[in-house]
């Protein structure tokens, strides 16, 4: 391989998708003795946009959307930059979140389709993921597992069904037409009420299929 993959883990709150970076982590560590970088969607490496990063997040209005757009973009280039391009050829990336979930917020809060929000950001976040992992979940499920976390994990104005509900549209929308979203890179959907470990299986098989993992000794290989 020449460089080790870039894989992103999107789907709404509750999905298990800490539960799959994790595990994830744990199997390349495991078998390769690699430790992969793990990131956020937003990573705070420009600070001349950390303040528009914020209010546009936590404060949306029309007044500030297009600011917000910018700062996404900048601090997503300053990640590829300075975190992910230095990292791949030496060790693999899992992003939570990443590209997906900006289209679906800009669709929620601002009204844009994910062509529109896409078009923008692709405009200076040019490197694609190797492969974008989507759990899938009811909504209605989605909200009650995120309610279970402990401390300030939910946030009113963002884990209710009805904005849940949407975002899953939109994610359902954006893969129904994959070619069109290619910084996605390959997309797989997977089962976010199947037990963890069939999904470990299955995110691992996916990665196995497309050559982004390196080849094990037969002693260690558990593809089968």
């Amino acid at each position: 391989m020449a460089r080790h993959p870039f894989v992103v883990i999107e789907g709404l709150d509750g999905t298990g998708k800490t539960t799959l970076r994790k595990a994830l982590f744990r199997l390349w560590e495991g078998l390769y003795g690699i430790t992969p970088l793990c990131l956020l969607t937003t990573n705070f490496l420009d600070a001349t946009v950390a303040a528009d990063i914020v209010t546009g997040k936590y404060s949306p209005s029309s007044d500030n959307r297009d600011r917000y757009m910018a700062a996404v973009a900048a601090d997503k280039v300053a990640t590829l930059d300075n975190l992910i391009r230095p990292a791949l050829p030496d060790r693999p990336v899992i992003s939570d979140r990443w590209m997906l979930s900006e289209l679906a917020f800009f669709g929620v809060k601002h009204d844009l389709s994910p062509a529109e929000t896409y078009q923008q950001l692709a405009g200076t976040v040019t490197q694609p993921a190797d492969l974008t992992f989507v759990l899938d979940l009811a909504p209605e499920e989605s909200i009650r597992r995120a309610g279970t976390r402990r401390g300030d994990a939910t946030r009113a104005d963002w884990d209710v069904l009805d904005v849940q509900a949407r975002v899953r549209q939109i994610y359902t929308e954006v893969l129904a037409i994959p070619r069109a979203y290619p910084l996605l890179g390959d997309i797989v959907l997977l089962d976010g009420a199947a037990n963890p470990a069939e999904t470990l299986h299955l995110a691992w098989r996916a990665l196995i299929d497309r050559g982004l993992v390196p080849a094990l000794p037969a002693s260690k290989d558990i593809s089968a």
